[in-house]
């Protein structure tokens, strides 16, 4: 069974709760990483999200050593940064010669032949890096590439990352199969971008689904409507925080992340809660 039932991504039907593997990125032996993506396996995950400049491939290789080639895995990475020494771990690489790059690092990492989803990350805005000079880049010129790609049956299918609704209805003619924008609870700013992928059959797969990480901002597990509505029900915040998010859209999936085995199972838990109509006006209040 898998979690939260399932949604079309690019060519595939895959559970609508899936896994960020962004934490697995830290230094230190694997049994840990490899513990978690393998009990995520077990749970019935069968979406995962990574990126070479995830720790410079350490993700990616994490992710082979665990999991091997998995024919019943979709495993969507992204482009638009790359590896970097220093405070900031990362640097941007939006130039279409630098996502082809990033594509073959990727497909190296993961000892794959064909990545089954690329998401390109831009960088117009916070939250992260801004582009500034030659990073500035025509987004149909980095779809150009893109789609080169994809026709040469080196990706399978091409998702977008931190994108407005314009730039969504732009690209629409490329095929785009899914978008990951920030959006929770505490953070609906991108919200007719979802009204876009609504209309059009587009998964949306947000990050920060519970809300961001960064100093003095709101967490979704700390607002009074959703503790009150985890109480009510018998999940806990988080997992009503995750469930509001499948609830905005048939095809609406999460990707939560976690180096604990026992936060996963909570999240995968998500997947299985049912929010009623008095939950979820409770929740939009």
């Amino acid at each position: 069974m898998r979690p939260g039932g399932t949604a079309k991504l690019g060519e595939r039907e895959v559970a609508r709760v899936g896994y960020g593997a962004m934490q697995l990125r830290e230094e230190g032996p694997d049994d840990g990483p490899v513990a978690v993506l393998r009990r995520a396996r077990e749970l019935g995950v069968d979406h995962l999200d990574t990126a070479e400049f995830y720790g410079d491939g350490v993700v990616n290789r994490r992710i082979r050593a665990a999991l091997g080639p998995d024919d019943d895995v979709v495993v969507a990475t992204k482009v638009g940064a790359e590896p970097a020494s220093g405070v900031i771990d990362l640097r941007l690489a939006q130039r279409p010669e630098q996502l082809r790059a990033q594509v073959e690092a990727n497909l190296r990492s993961l000892g794959a032949e064909r990545l089954d989803v690329v998401n390109l990350r831009r960088a117009d805005a916070p939250p992260g890096l801004v582009a500034e000079g030659d990073q500035v880049v025509d987004l149909d010129d980095q779809l150009a590439v893109l789609t080169a790609l994809r026709d040469a049956g080196t990706i399978g299918a091409i998702g977008l990352s931190q994108v407005s609704a314009d730039q969504l209805r732009r690209a629409l003619p490329v095929g785009i199969v899914c978008v990951q924008n920030a959006y929770s609870l505490v953070d609906r700013s991108s919200e007719p971008v979802l009204d876009l992928c609504r209309e059009h059959g587009i998964a949306w797969v947000p990050y920060f689904p519970l809300g961001s990480g960064f100093a003095g901002q709101t967490h979704v597990t700390t607002l009074p409507s959703v503790r009150s509505v985890a109480d009510r029900i018998g999940a806990t915040p988080s997992q009503v925080g995750l469930a509001w998010v499948l609830s905005r859209s048939p095809g609406s999936m999460v990707i939560p992340g976690t180096r604990s085995v026992g936060h996963l199972e909570e999240n995968v838990g998500a997947g299985s809660v049912s929010l009623s109509a008095e939950d979820l006006a409770t929740l939009d209040a």
